[in-house]
């Protein structure tokens, strides 16, 4: 399989891969833990999930494309769920059914089809709501801004320790991304955690190596049966098309620089399983990492970069103490969730500003999902909105049948579901 690998070229781009994505060992379990799962196994989890689907994408699909739990559709189990007042089982649960539904559907050639039926302004519409969204959890977490009663947000204690350390910290982070340093998120996260011990605002590791985590509190533990109704179609119907749509992007943007193989169907079915096996060990949907382009750009072009970045993650198994602090520290992570919201704002420059049947959707999906604090809510809104604005202009033509099926499922949401 990787007999004209250059052993060398893909370790390299494997190792890049691995420090470029670590980041997600903090922050991940750190969002995670706001739906009531406890960090040290959700630690585990995702770490394992990282290796798991890595490795099934290196030695099954042959790209060096790495897998992990998806930023944005954690955020979506953490706080988009909510209102909703249910158990960290049944998001879990909610998660694996989805993974069973991306496996079924690609494995009928339909992912594509529906992925399509998506107007280009509304795939980036998604990115962008979704990346302010974590940006707005990001200044939440770190104290720059804060919750009132005369207004609905205002600015925070910016004279405190830990804002300044979080005001640092993305500072920090934007610093090392410009000087293109590899792993400037991870880097950004333990430098404003030193800083914080320094200034006696957090802990030091208590060691350095230790066993992982007894992963049983939350393996296995999803709740599949219960989210099997119609009031959580929104739930399933959200967390599928943020997957299909980030998966689909990022796959397509990998493929096209390594070379262009053109047939993702191996890869699609690799996001399929990891993300069935997410919800099995207690984590959140995951898929494709666009971090990849860091190893791709050293030259990894084969399997054998992810088979590296697997064993890396499954290596981090062992050093979790020198993770875990972390993820208690808002001022040290809350900077890599602006930074990721920051990143994928530039979605915003995609959409066609000028045509209003594009653009009005588009909006909605944005400002309802950022300012009612619920990514289901602006992701339906606006595909609803979508084809509503074609037919009033005439425009029907443009529509195709995956737009109408999802405008239907979207609808579903605010007639019989549970729209907050």
């Amino acid at each position: 399989m990787f007999a004209h690998a250059n052993l060398r070229t893909e370790g390299l781009g494997g190792l890049t891969t691995f420090v470029s994505m670590a980041y997600i060992i903090v922050v991940n379990p750190a969002i995670l833990g706001f739906a009531g799962i406890p960090h040290g196994p959700s630690t585990v989890a995702t770490i394992l999930t990282a290796a798991f689907g890595t490795l099934l994408m290196g030695l099954y699909a042959n790209r060096p494309i790495a897998v992990a739990p998806y930023m944005g559709e954690n955020a979506f189990i953490a706080f988009g769920l909510a209102a909703f007042g249910i158990t960290w089982q049944q998001r879990l649960g909610a998660v694996f059914v989805s993974g069973v539904i991306f496996f079924i559907i690609t494995i009928l050639g339909i992912r594509t089809w529906l992925a399509e039926a998506v107007s280009p302004s509304m795939k980036h519409s998604f990115a962008a709501g979704i990346g302010l969204f974590l940006t707005f959890i990001g200044l939440f977490e770190s104290g720059i801004v804060k919750s009132a009663q005369a207004v609905p947000v205002q600015l925070g204690d910016v004279r405190s320790a830990t804002t300044l350390l979080a005001v640092f910290g993305f500072i920090v982070i934007a610093a090392l991304m410009y000087r293109r340093v590899p792993g400037a998120i991870l880097i950004g996260i333990v430098i404003t955690a030193i800083a914080g011990v320094l200034l006696g605002v957090g802990k030091a590791p208590k060691a350095i190596a230790a066993l992982p985590y007894d992963l049983s509190p939350i393996a296995l533990k999803l709740d599949v049966v219960s989210i099997l109704r119609v009031s959580f179609l929104p739930i399933l119907l959200t967390l599928f098309l943020m997957s299909l749509l980030d998966t689909l992007g990022t796959l397509v943007a990998l493929d096209t620089v390594t070379g262009g193989k053109g047939d993702l169907k191996k890869p699609m079915l690799v996001d399929a399983l990891s993300c069935m096996f997410s919800g099995l060990v207690g984590t959140s949907t995951s898929g494709a990492y666009i971090e990849s382009s860091t190893g791709i750009r050293e030259g990894a072009r084969t399997g054998l970069a992810s088979v590296v970045t697997a064993a890396l993650f499954a290596l981090s198994l062992f050093f979790i103490p020198l993770f875990e602090p972390m993820q208690s520290l808002q001022y040290a992570y809350a900077p890599a969730l602006m930074i990721v919201g920051m990143l994928m704002l530039n979605a915003v420059t995609k959409i066609d500003f000028d045509d209003l049947t594009e653009l009005v959707p588009a909006f909605t999906t944005v400002i309802v999902m950022v300012f009612t604090f619920n990514i289901a809510n602006g992701l339906t809104a606006g595909l609803v909105l979508y084809p509503i604005m074609k037919l009033l202009a005439g425009r029907a033509r443009e529509l195709r049948a995956g737009t109408i099926v999802l405008a239907v499922l979207c609808a579903v949401y605010y007639v019989f579901g549970l729209p907050h």
